[in-house]
């Protein structure tokens, strides 16, 4: 019986032992199987963030090729438009090229033209001052180039006597000279202005100084018409009052200066807009 106690109790230890280490040896399993599940689990962690992070750029990338299918587009117009334009910028640089020739053209002809104005505007006026000068070498009569015109300055002393507009016979002397000229280049117009200084003038023939300038320019044109066959086509008659002085009429030599009679020898203005309107081939 003894013997059946020991055997059982030995036996219950040995389970007892067998259990205990399988136990432990379990426990050690488990312990490995949460670390290897934590460890999965922060793998997996991982593995989701990168994931989203690759979604991002997926989208960013995707958004990028659209942009850069858009520019692609974008350009390729650009290119067809600039192909468009330059073939139309091309057109209008030869269209302008041409333009510019034929404008070359033109000025040169309008060069050429005033070359030659000009030297006739020095051969009247040289022709004025060497009829002038025989017999009537006078300081109050002046014959100079201006501009586009060939113009005499004449003294009212010379021509009228004060606040009158009849023409006195040393005044018939120097229009004959100046007809002279003038009869010789048919192709040119006469101006004749009167002018005033600013002493107010009023009598029963003459109204203003107004009247008085536009009554003594056109004395003369008269003169030249009648007397000396200076043809009337070509004469004009203006008055310009006292408006335009050539010195202030602060003194009486400066007033004496203002009072004059400018006859302007120009080419016709019609015939210079014929010029304009020749057809440049």
């Amino acid at each position: 019986m003894k013997r059946l106690v020991l055997f059982l109790s030995a036996t219950f230890l040995l389970v007892s032992c067998a259990s205990n280490k399988e136990l432990e040896a379990l426990k050690t399993k488990h312990e490995q199987t949460k670390d290897e599940l934590l460890t999965v689990k922060n793998n997996l962690t991982k593995c989701l963030v990168e994931k989203e992070k690759y979604e991002d750029r997926s989208k960013d990338l995707e958004s990028r090729v659209t942009e850069l299918k858009r520019d692609k587009e974008n350009s390729i117009q650009q290119v067809e438009n600039l192909t468009v334009l330059t073939k139309g910028a091309n057109d209008n640089i030869k269209e302008t090229l041409s333009q510019l020739s034929k404008k070359d053209k033109y000025i040169n002809k309008i060069r050429a033209a005033a070359t030659k104005k000009d030297s006739l505007n020095l051969v009247v006026a040289f022709h004025l001052k060497k009829e002038l000068q025989q017999g009537i070498d006078d300081e109050d009569i002046e014959v100079n180039v201006e501009k586009t015109v060939v113009f005499i300055s004449i003294s009212d002393k010379l021509l009228f006597k004060s606040g009158s507009y009849t023409i006195t016979n040393e005044a018939s002397k120097v229009l004959q000279k100046v007809a002279t000229v003038v009869n010789a280049q048919p192709e040119m117009d006469v101006m004749v202005e009167g002018h005033t200084d600013n002493t107010p003038m009023s009598t029963a023939a003459v109204k203003d100084n107004w009247d008085l300038s536009v009554k003594r320019s056109t004395a003369i044109v008269r003169e030249l018409q009648s007397k000396y066959a200076v043809a009337p086509q070509r004469l004009i008659a203006a008055g310009r009052s006292s408006f335009i002085p050539l010195v202030p009429n602060d003194t009486p030599a400066n007033k004496s200066k203002n009072r004059r009679t400018k006859i302007i020898i120009l080419p016709r203005l019609n015939q210079f807009f014929d010029l304009l309107d020749q057809k440049v081939e």
